[in-house]
């Protein structure tokens, strides 16, 4: 097995059984299903030892996180646009509307085969995994390791917020310039910096704002919930938008488009940018043209 993070219950943090606890602090599990098999499976152990999903979390536990998974992808035979690759690890950019992992068969872990070539490491994993997650509506750069080194190392830089993020979105409203916001994300501490771009005015909204968003946390769903919490939720998210979905059927206004992060082997600086969808300009131009 990898051990791939090692966490501490903080002080403070409520009495909480071991499977919601997990679904707040790892990323990797990314649905309640999913993180029922993991443990079934002994991917996290408490304090060394393996407990049920209904075990009491409290402050001071340590809490181990391991690759168990032992079952080979199904390759699908999608092509992705794949940005970087050499032995140890790839960049590829993700698509909207597919999940990265999963009980599906369209998923990116699935896709993976299909675009990399396997490393002749002897550290090789037996199959490239993904290092972190982006949302299923979701798309962008996401990072992929291909020995199991790497893997922990990239989820150790993670951890320890030493790899960036940029991402673009359109939200609803007129956003501030420049803020900081740092409101909790399903019970867990959360950072999110925005800078305003550009503001468009819209009859849907009177004003859509065009913004650079960097998480200097991971929690799940952050941005969206933080861009919501101001009022300002990003156009076409339908689950954090109330009872206003935000032009429902054009997708979520949200790309991951910059990510940066010191390679674990040759350990220089990598830094990756892309352009946002076509959708995101076509959108801005259609609502100055309707104002």
């Amino acid at each position: 097995m990898i051990l791939l993070k090692t966490h501490i219950v903080p002080d403070g943090t409520p009495p909480t059984r071991l499977l919601d606890y997990v679904l707040k602090i790892f990323p990797e599990m990314p649905t309640r299903s999913h993180a029922k098999k993991a443990l079934k499976k002994g991917a996290v152990t408490i304090d060394g030892a393996l407990k049920p999903s209904g075990w009491w979390i409290k402050p001071g536990m340590k809490l181990e996180l391991f690759d168990v998974e032992q079952t080979p992808p199904k390759t699908l035979p999608m092509k992705l646009e794949v940005l970087f690759e050499d032995e140890y690890l790839a960049v590829i950019v993700k698509p909207a509307g597919i999940s990265v992992s999963g009980n599906k068969y369209v998923t990116i872990q699935n896709a993976l085969m299909f675009n990399l070539k396997p490393s002749a490491n002897a550290d090789a994993l037996p199959w490239p995994k993904p290092v972190h997650r982006l949302d299923f509506p979701t798309s962008g750069l996401l990072l992929i390791a291909k020995t199991k080194s790497v893997l922990v190392e990239l989820s150790r830089q993670f951890e320890n917020k030493t790899i960036k993020k940029r991402y673009r979105a359109i939200v609803a409203g007129r956003l501030p310039e420049y803020g900081v916001i740092e409101s909790p994300v399903n019970g867990q501490s959360a950072k999110t910096v925005f800078h305003t771009i550009s503001y468009t005015p819209s009859p849907m909204t009177q004003w859509l704002t065009l913004a650079n968003l960097f998480p200097e946390t991971g929690r799940t769903h952050q941005l969206r919930i933080h861009m919501a919490s101001m009022g300002h939720p990003i156009v076409g998210d339908k689950q954090y938008t109330d009872d206003k979905p935000l032009l429902r059927g054009k997708g979520l206004f949200l790309a991951a488009v910059e990510i940066g992060f010191v390679h674990p082997v040759t350990k220089e600086m990598m830094k990756f940018t892309i352009d946002e969808p076509s959708k995101f300009d076509a959108l801005l131009r259609k609502e100055r043209k309707n104002s």
